[in-house]
């Protein structure tokens, strides 16, 4: 469901996988005309897993390209090459993680010196990188061992490549309104690993590892530097609780009547559990004492107990179990809608989660077919003729939606 923010601006997106499409859908969801150049049957990315089945289509794909426009394209052949550039010279907007050197800044912006052109790389020397490989490099895997000795323990949001897309769909608009402003155009280049080690700098990892020389040790479920650990009920149930804040911590304590045996356990290490950092000094006694409280009662009774003292915890739950049973999840809250994918079906659908006072949004519209509107886009925006369009089809330029391996 779109805002209607960036309505009137097209966008040409040449992209696959993660950062890119989903740096279009989120330009797509406040309104920009968001046009995805495919190949003709579908580029590296439009079979991947998850699948309706082994022949049906991409539920990631189709995730990540509602709500734009879709062309079909022979990249391999000249006059297609030709086609794009001219595409992109009209809508002065480009979105793109592929080093096609016929889409380069230098070319095309001749042609359009406002030309806002936002790569998507790897590393910052154009090199590639994946998000997997990116991230055993952060140390973030280290981090979630729960000792020295284990294996390192890889996450499995792909948190690079998201983070990556909401940075560069937010230097896009930054560069648009400056073209508002000035005139001017924008190349911006943003580089996976970039994205990844500033994040750590600017959550201090970076300057702990300066300053004090030293590593973190593996922290595994634990919240670092305050109180938060996983634990499992009488029936098996397992949740997270938190108890980052003094009032946390004392909710935490009250609920499970652990007043005394805390202060013991303070008095016997020496530390004071009302400063974050001791508590977390001191997380191995606190766990002590509260396993046993968790472990001997139900899920039920656990979560009741839980909520009278407003403690802040969760539940460990799939994906499947939080579409079923979370208020949360659902067309109850506004940011979501039902859709009606072809070749997948009805299935909820998100748009963008900021919410906007006094805005409504917009119904929003399901991934096409391959090739969909691509008649549609080289007559709005190009001015082809019938005759010029039904030439690029016969000479397997063009493609339209009965080309969709998937229709």
């Amino acid at each position: 469901m779109p805002y209607p923010f960036l309505q009137g601006i097209s966008i040409v997106e040449s992209s696959a996988f993660v950062p890119a499409p989903l740096a279009g859908l989120a330009l797509a969801q406040f309104g920009a005309d968001v046009i995805r150049i495919d190949a003709i049957g579908g580029g590296i990315d439009y079979r991947r897993a998850p699948r309706m089945n082994a022949n049906g289509r991409s539920l990631f794909w189709t995730s990540l390209n509602a709500g734009k426009r879709s062309m079909a394209i022979d990249f391999r052949k000249p006059e297609a090459r030709e086609l794009i550039q001219e595409l992109v010279c009209q809508t002065g907007n480009l979105l793109t993680n592929r080093a096609a050197p016929w889409l380069k800044y230098c070319t095309l912006s001749e042609r359009r010196p406002d030309l806002i052109s936002c790569v998507i790389e790897g590393n910052p020397d154009g090199s590639s990188v994946m998000e997997c490989t990116l991230n055993s490099a952060t140390g973030f895997p280290l981090l979630a061992r729960d000792n020295l000795q284990a294996r390192p323990v890889n996450s499995q949001l792909p948190a690079w490549d998201v983070i990556t897309a909401y940075q560069a769909a937010f230097a896009f608009v930054g560069a648009i309104n400056r073209r508002i402003v000035s005139g001017e155009g924008a190349l911006i280049k943003l580089a996976m690993s970039d994205v990844a080690f500033s994040t750590m700098s600017h959550l201090g990892l970076l300057t702990e590892a300066d300053v004090l020389g030293r590593d973190r040790a593996p922290v595994g479920n634990n919240i670092y530097g305050a109180f938060g650990r996983d634990f499992e009920t009488a029936d098996g149930q397992r949740l997270m609780v938190a108890a980052i804040t003094s009032g946390q911590w004392s909710s935490l304590v009250a609920c499970c009547d652990l007043e005394l045996q805390i202060a013991q356990v303070e008095a016997q290490l020496g530390l004071d559990f009302s400063d974050e950092m001791q508590r977390y000094e001191g997380r191995v006694a606190i766990v002590g004492l509260l396993e046993p409280w968790f472990r001997s009662r139900s899920f039920a009774v656990v979560a009741e107990r839980l909520d009278q003292y407003q403690v802040s915890w969760g539940k460990y739950t799939s994906a499947k179990q939080l579409l079923d049973n979370d208020s949360r999840v659902g067309i109850n809250n506004p940011l979501f809608e039902i859709l009606e994918t072809a070749g997948v079906g009805r299935h909820i659908s998100a748009g963008i989660a900021a919410r906007f006072d006094g805005v409504d949004r917009a119904p929003g519209s399901a991934a096409p077919l391959l090739g969909t509107h691509t008649d549609e886009v080289l007559h709005e925006i190009l001015g082809l003729s019938g005759i010029e369009i039904a030439r690029l089809h016969d000479s397997g330029i063009i493609a339209g939606p009965d080309a969709d391996p998937c229709s």
